[in-house]
């Protein structure tokens, strides 16, 4: 199956640095508006909103990368900013604005505008492969136990591709009900996954032995990046290894598309020890975000909505 990028290519590292995240492009606007949610789009950055148990909603802005400078003007680009999401917020009802960085911004800025320090919703912590490396270097930097069981997987004949038809799909929704039970997280609703890989640019990968769909990736290729965003697996094959291996097999494909970073999206040491240990396995860079910041339009509430995240 042939991929097709969100966005031109990105040319060089410069470019790579000044581009934008996947979350702020106009094709996961379009898709979170498919399933359901409200959206806008103000000077460029996306607004999500998102709704609430307690009956009210915030707004959300996810992985920016402003250009929000301490000079006039990006005081001045940032105030016209500010004042189009508290018209929205107010049209909607909503308790703040989260805004979640990708890049450094004076902290003492976001303070002077009203911003408290925040939680994130995307993973603050995350692993970067370089891979305009080798083959041959991709391999020598991993840890030899993630080697081995590459090549255990292929010993033990895991056949490795991309979906191409609603069966895939199929398979690879009950790994992802089995996952979620297995691991205690809470999946998203089939139509999520389905809605998701109708953008252009995100696949899913299968991991098969004999007609069996044993292990399953979802996989964004997003300008000159790739990125690992959900994974299942089967518990009883976890045997035949074929995680390490749809992996390697996931960073060769985007190699050989062009690609020069592999993102394995989200590591933490003490919420997702095995996880991390794994995805560390292949070597990278560890990447930490800046954070979120909060700017809340009504206090009460928004006390009431953080008391009742540590209960739900």
């Amino acid at each position: 199956m042939r991929l097709k990028y969100w966005a031109n290519p990105a040319k060089t590292g410069q470019e790579i640095m000044e581009k934008k995240s996947f979350l702020q492009s106009e094709e996961w606007l379009e898709f979170q508006k498919k399933i359901g949610k409200n959206v806008w789009q103000v000077d460029g950055i996306n607004l999500i909103e998102h709704v609430l148990p307690i009956g009210k909603a915030y707004l959300y802005s996810p992985r920016l990368r402003p250009d929000w400078s301490q000079d006039s003007g990006g005081q001045a680009r940032l105030q016209l900013f500010l004042d189009k999401v508290k018209e929205i917020a107010e049209k909607e009802n909503a308790i703040f604005f989260k805004l979640e960085l990708e890049n450094n911004i004076n902290e003492e800025l976001l303070k002077k505008y009203g911003f408290i320090k925040s939680n994130n919703v995307q993973p603050v912590k995350t692993l970067i492969l370089d891979i305009t490396k080798s083959e041959e270097d991709l391999l020598n930097g991993m840890h030899p136990k993630m080697r081995y069981n590459i090549g255990l997987a292929q010993k033990h004949r895991v056949k490795i591709r991309m979906a191409n038809k609603d069966d895939d799909f199929t398979g690879f929704w009950r790994l992802m009900l089995q996952t979620s039970k297995r691991d205690g997280f809470r999946a998203y609703s089939r139509t999520y996954y389905e809605e998701m890989l109708e953008i252009p640019g995100v696949m899913l990968f299968l991991a098969e032995h004999g007609n069996e769909v044993i292990a399953a990736n979802i996989v964004v290729f997003y300008k000159n990046i790739a990125i690992y965003l959900h994974g299942a697996s089967s518990y009883e094959h976890r045997n035949l290894m074929a995680v390490p291996l749809l992996q390697w097999c996931q960073i060769l494909e985007a190699k050989k598309i062009g690609c020069i970073e592999y993102d394995f999206w989200g590591i933490d040491e003490q919420k997702w020890p095995g996880v991390t240990r794994f995805k560390k396995g292949f070597g990278g860079k560890e990447v930490v975000y800046p954070g979120a910041y909060d700017l809340v339009f009504k206090p009460i509430w928004y006390k009431l909505y953080k008391l009742a995240k540590k209960f739900l």
